[in-house]
């Protein structure tokens, strides 16, 4: 796994475009994250990926016009786990409960 830390402009389609350079690999999204970062955006995501696709996602990325900086590092293991969904705030501990032993 590799996180990916990419610091854009927000204009119109920059977020869509950044996006589009993994979806055109066929590589699963493993977890997007996008927030206001200071004056710019920044959007991290969880990839599965080869030498050669950071490679080709580093050269579209900053082919981009309004991407400042990327940014990239190993996933360990310990940070996936973050990286898992959460439940709901509302559901309580016998619904979190519940749910597990579904599972």
């Amino acid at each position: 796994m590799q996180v990916f830390h990419v610091r854009y402009r927000n204009s119109q389609g920059a977020l869509m475009r950044i996006l589009n350079a993994v979806s055109r690999r066929a590589l699963d999204l493993t977890s997007v994250h996008a927030e206001y970062a200071g004056q710019d955006h920044a959007v991290t995501l969880l990839l599965q990926v080869t030498h050669k696709q950071i490679g080709q996602l580093y050269r579209e990325w900053y082919g981009i016009v309004d991407v400042i900086d990327v940014r990239s590092s190993a996933g360990l293991r310990d940070q996936e786990a973050e990286w898992a969904p959460h439940p709901p705030a509302s559901e309580t501990v016998a619904q979190q409960t519940a749910r597990t032993a579904l599972a």
